[in-house]
């Protein structure tokens, strides 16, 4: 293909050689025939040019001859020497005596080896010499010699002319000839050349030829209309074989009925996600979902019926599962396959598989029929279950199956111990979600006593859970899972409106004590959160100054400017901001600069160990003389002795609480140890 575009292949090259070639050949031709006409005419002209010659002296010759009178003889031959040509002259007596005689040598000249094989090297002319008076009678001859070397010179310097100018002429018109064919031929082609080279093979009607200027209706614009209609076809071509071939690899690679993956591609998309969880360090997790009693569909109700179903299935999975955290797929038959990426740990994944439950379960209208499906899934976790994609999948196949052997409409874990896990923890969401309409809440409230006077200043209120079947169940064990799913909003609201109550019903019975409830990180992210608990102190007619807000230190890390807004209208408001724990979080002085904070809890796990443990007594008095140099109040949660008690106090440790005052105690019990506690101040004070 390159050889193509050396020169000697290219057509104007070769158009140039053969012009050139033939002009040169026709300007020799033309030429020479020039030439030989020349020579012809010249070879005519020194004959005719001798016979003039002879005839302007042939009278006087005769009459020397006749009178036989050497000098006029010879007069007349010295006369003919006026011309150049002339070689040798003579006038001679019949008998062959010269009566006049002269001669000089022929021209030496390097042409001769040309020109004498044309001309001869002389001509010889002899001429009878007769009166009128008596014609028949000859008295001489004259014989004269012709060099036809000036002829030939003259003739040659015209042929030498004639020749260069044939050729040169020809050369021209050659050149003009190549020039006329490169505008009209080689340039457009060579134009067309290019056009062809820029056209794309895989999609060739893309960019089609351009037609060269002024060739639109001649032979050259019809070749390429005809080219651009062969390129418009094979593109049409190439395009119903691409379409052929999508279809024939969405029909491998895409269930026909639904449109989603089919089982092998959805294994190349498995191995991708699990190479990208495990470079970005996250789980997985792929369900297997089963319908239940599939079979008794398609035979009570046909198989288009069954189809149908399976259609909206897939809808609904798609539709319900469009984020892009999401790969779904059939696997066949009545089965379909989801992976979610980016877990956050396996209840995130219990959470979608209750989500495909309910979206599968409602029932659907098809042919007129309203149809109720369940389905049962298997579940299996990446990379705590397995890292490879077909034990993975194998793994979710088998539990799906144990599953159904169990029953249907729920789903279940790979791992036992992970899926009871998983059940409690979804039990005890249901528990908690019945829990507050159920009134299985209620509040204890802890003492929290100034040390410097020995009194109860106020309470913490504390939630807890009387489970009917558990009994007591642990605040640490359900707070967290509260507030995973969004319930803790509506607990501390009706925490904060018990505590306000209770506080209002002391208040009227003559004992104002302050009221410290817990603010969650949740609660503190609502957008109605400070009006809510304004409203709450408003309906309960309680001071703002005798309500007191603890919050941890991680609960308004996340976003911090919004947090310290809330914090400080509630302060402007009069209500107490406690950090609660401090010391366990990010202690950070920047968020205690920034917050309108009146208290620092100093962590109980910090007051268990104190006088026993170095670094945590440590920690405390650091926590209580930062809070002297920042005018905070501070309060030790947990003193369970009365070494920690006096040396608390004497550290300048304002408040605190914890068992060695009392534990949490109901309302009823609380008073009851206030009136007790103070009784008793009073007697030792006696």
């Amino acid at each position: 293909m390159q050889n193509s575009f050396e020169v000697e292949h290219r057509l104007g090259y070769r158009i140039l050689r053969w012009i050139l070639t033939v002009a040169l050949v026709s300007g020799v031709i033309v030429s020479t025939i020039q030439v030989i006409l020349d020579a012809q005419r010249v070879s005519t002209g020194l004959d005719n040019d001798a016979r003039q010659t002879i005839a302007m002296v042939k009278d006087a010759a005769t009459q020397a001859v006749f009178s036989i009178d050497a000098e006029l003889a010879q007069q007349v031959v010295d006369g003919l020497f006026a011309k150049e040509a002339i070689h040798m002259a003579r006038i001679v007596h019949p008998d062959g005596e010269p009566l006049g005689n002269r001669s000089r040598p022929l021209q030496e000249t390097a042409f001769r080896p040309v020109t004498d094989p044309i001309f001869g090297a002389e001509r010889l002319f002899r001429e009878p010499l007769t009166r009128e008076g008596n014609p028949g009678t000859t008295y001489g001859y004259l014989d004269v010699h012709y060099d036809t070397a000036p002829a030939a010179g003259t003739w040659l310097d015209r042929a030498a002319v004639t020749f260069a100018s044939g050729i040169a002429t020809a050369l021209i018109l050659g050149m003009v000839l190549f020039y006329v064919f490169h505008l009209l031929l080689t340039r457009p082609l060579l134009r067309i050349v290019s056009s062809v080279k820029q056209v794309d093979p895989a999609h060739p009607d893309d960019r089609l030829v351009t037609i060269p200027s002024g060739h639109q209706s001649d032979e050259l614009g019809l070749w390429v209309n005809a080219t651009n209609n062969l390129l418009v076809a094979i593109g049409d071509s190439q395009t119903r074989h691409r379409e052929a071939e999508d279809r024939v690899s969405r029909l491998s690679r895409y269930d026909q009925l639904t449109g989603l993956p089919s089982r092998d591609t959805f294994m190349e998309l498995l191995v991708r996600d699990i190479e990208e969880a495990d470079k970005r360090n996250t789980s997985l997790a792929l369900i297997v979902c089963g319908i239940d009693d599939f079979k008794s569909v398609n035979e009570q109700c046909g198989f288009r019926t069954g189809d149908l179903i399976l259609q909206t299935v897939a809808d609904r999975l798609t539709s319900k599962l469009n984020n892009a955290r999401f790969t779904i797929a059939r696997l066949g038959s009545d089965q379909f396959v989801v992976v979610e990426k980016g877990l956050r740990d396996g209840f995130q994944a219990a959470d979608t598989a209750e989500s495909i439950l309910s979206c599968i379960s409602s029932p659907m209208l098809v042919e007129d029929q309203n149809i109720a499906m369940t389905a049962t899934m298997g579940v299996a976790l990446f990379p705590s279950d397995t890292d490879q994609a077909d034990r993975l999948l194998q793994s979710a196949e088998q539990t799906m199956t144990l599953a159904k052997q169990n029953g249907h409409n729920h789903f279940q874990f790979y791992v036992a111990s992970i899926d009871q896990e998983i059940r409690n923890r979804k039990q005890l969401e249901k528990d908690l979600s019945q829990a507050l309409s159920s009134h299985q809440f209620h509040l204890v409230y802890q003492p929290q006593i100034n040390l410097e006077s020995k009194r109860v200043i106020g309470a913490e209120a504390l939630l807890r859970w009387e489970h009917p079947v558990r009994g007591l169940v642990p605040p640490d064990f359900f707070i967290p899972v509260a507030e995973s799913n969004g319930s803790i909003v509506e607990i501390g609201q009706w925490v904060l409106d018990q505590a306000c109550w209770q506080a209002a019903r002391w208040a009227s019975d003559g004992s104002p004590l302050r009221i410290a409830v817990n603010l969650s990180a949740v609660q503190l992210r609502q957008e109605t959160i400070v009006d809510d608990i304004l409203d709450t102190l408003k309906r309960h007619k309680i001071p703002a100054g005798r309500l007191e807000l603890e919050v941890t230190e991680t609960s308004f890390m996340t976003n911090l400017a919004d947090a310290v807004a809330k914090l400080h209208r509630l302060h402007k408001a009069g209500i107490s901001i406690a950090v609660d724990d401090f010391g366990t979080g990010y202690s950070s002085l920047t968020y205690l600069k920034q917050m309108p904070v009146q208290h620092l809890k100093i962590d109980k796990q910090f007051i268990r160990d104190l006088l026993v443990n170095e670094e945590d007594t440590r920690i405390a008095n650091t926590i209580i003389d930062l809070g002297r140099s920042l005018n905070l109040s501070v309060v030790a949660e947990g003193v369970e002795t009365a070494e920690q008690e006096y040396y608390l106090t004497q550290r300048g440790c304002q408040l605190a609480q914890g068992y060695y005052f009392s534990k949490p105690l109901l309302p009823k019990d609380f008073e009851t140890f206030v009136k007790g506690f103070h009784e008793q101040i009073v007697e030792n004070n006696a």
